[in-house]
């Protein structure tokens, strides 16, 4: 790199640097945080896991409650339910399209989120995951306003990651966090099935 090149770049990056510097040090508030995953791309529970992964790393306890999910076994509950300090819980019949029965997925909804809630008032738990909770919402498995006061009520230091497509704006505005996830191209559309360490 000929020495106007590395001038021109390290400008950029000290300008860089003061301003993160500047936001670092305006950040002030310590929290817990709700982040929304949603949108129509892969990942949304891929990355929740991932955030579970980092809070082991901090000896953290955290509850995990998946939301219409449950036909199948998957790599992450295999994995997570390895650790301890993962209580994690599987509370769904399998996706809409395969059970078919509204009374029945509302019900096991409903016995999902009151499992979550006693995550949610308990302050042991730093990261909670409640996936595809969104998806029960938009189906009206559970009742919005509720959700949103358990979420509200919970510990001050109690991290919660919410996910599913189609997120109700009311939980997008509670928000600290939302992620939106967009679907560029996807195996499954060309004939690939779900495979393992990669969709299970």
């Amino acid at each position: 790199m000929d020495n106007a090149k590395q001038k021109r770049y390290q400008k950029r990056a000290q300008r860089q640097k003061e301003i993160v510097d500047e936001k670092i040090a305006q950040a002030t508030e310590d929290r817990g945080i709700l982040l929304v995953h949603t949108g129509n791309g892969k990942g949304k529970s891929s990355s929740a896991f991932g955030m579970v992964a980092r809070a082991l790393g901090h000896n953290m306890k955290v509850g995990v409650v998946q939301f219409i999910k449950g036909s199948f076994s998957t790599g992450e509950e295999a994995f997570f339910k390895r650790f301890d300090e993962v209580d994690y819980h599987v509370m769904g019949d399998g996706f809409t399209w395969e059970t078919q029965d509204f009374e029945k997925d509302k019900e096991s909804a409903k016995a999902a989120w009151k499992m979550a809630t006693q995550m949610l008032d308990d302050d042991s738990y730093k990261l909670v995951v409640l996936d595809e909770v969104n998806i029960a919402i938009k189906h009206g498995f559970l009742d919005l306003d509720t959700v949103i006061t358990d979420l509200q009520s919970r510990p001050v230091m109690q991290h919660v990651v919410v996910t599913g497509r189609a997120a109700r704006e009311e939980i997008i505005e509670i928000a600290d966090t939302v992620t939106e996830m967009r679907d560029i191209k996807h195996a499954f559309r060309s004939g690939i099935k779900a495979q393992k360490g990669v969709e299970l």
